[in-house]
């Protein structure tokens, strides 16, 4: 199926993504855990919402499950009225890649290709030419600030380099929505301030949401909605760090 017929099959809906009663259970020892239970979320698009919380409470859980690279154990993922977690492994592999771009703390590039080669993954796996995919690929390089290194092996950047052909690789097809796992985790302040910046830029530029899971709260404060995830549930932070019902 090619992108534009994909794009037929999504219709208006209020919301850009919704998530309805979400529930997702591992097994530790021979006990279920609910990690997520009848969790229930909704995105704007052009929203910003940072995911925050301790370790293993289930952000990364639902971050995966929001990009479908899982599925729940039960519930659904309507994307502009459509649940996604009705299509065969095919197909959702086909949406994810058209419309979800995702970045992580460990940027997953491939250390003996050219920051070019790399961006350009995404469109070649959409069926492009060669040729528009790299010029894609160029012109978000050249927005990261990586025009000088466009043909330089990644292995030979620097980190915070990495993470932003990291960043061009998950934008070079302008998804819906980015999502982001500690996106910072592994950069030193000055390379994280930067990719910050450069994050809030490229969702006003390309009205994209942003969904990111941070343990920076100097990063979440900048987003427009703040979550985190008490007894399996999503739950608003306010500015005060009080916890609210989030509707």
């Amino acid at each position: 199926m090619s992108p534009a017929q994909q794009q037929t099959d999504l219709h208006p809906s209020e919301y850009l993504a919704t998530a309805r009663k979400l529930t997702k259970r591992f097994q530790n020892g021979g006990v279920s855990i609910d990690v997520l239970k009848d969790l229930d979320f909704n995105l704007r698009t052009g929203e910003t919402v940072a995911i925050v919380g301790a370790s293993g409470i289930g952000k990364s859980t639902l971050l995966h499950i929001l990009g479908t690279l899982d599925r729940p154990d039960s519930g659904e993922l309507l994307f502009q009225g459509q649940n996604v977690f009705l299509y065969d492994d095919v197909k959702l592999a086909q949406f994810r890649n058209r419309f979800v771009g995702f970045v992580f703390q460990f940027h997953h590039l491939l250390s003996e290709f050219s920051a070019l080669e790399n961006a350009m993954m995404p469109p070649l796996i959409c069926g492009r030419d060669k040729h528009r995919a790299a010029e894609a690929a160029e012109r978000i390089l050249v927005r990261v600030g990586l025009k000088e290194r466009l043909h330089y092996r990644v292995g030979k950047l620097s980190g915070g380099e990495q993470q932003r052909v990291a960043l061009a690789r998950a934008l070079v097809l302008k998804p819906a929505v980015l999502l982001a796992d500690e996106p910072t985790g592994n950069l030193d302040k000055s390379n994280s301030e930067r990719i910050h910046a450069l994050l809030l830029e490229l969702n006003q530029e390309l009205s994209m949401t942003l969904v990111l899971v941070t343990h920076n709260m100097e990063l979440a404060s900048y987003m427009s909605r703040r979550v985190t995830i008490a007894d399996g549930k999503l739950t608003r932070v306010s500015q005060s760090s009080t916890l609210e019902s989030d509707s």
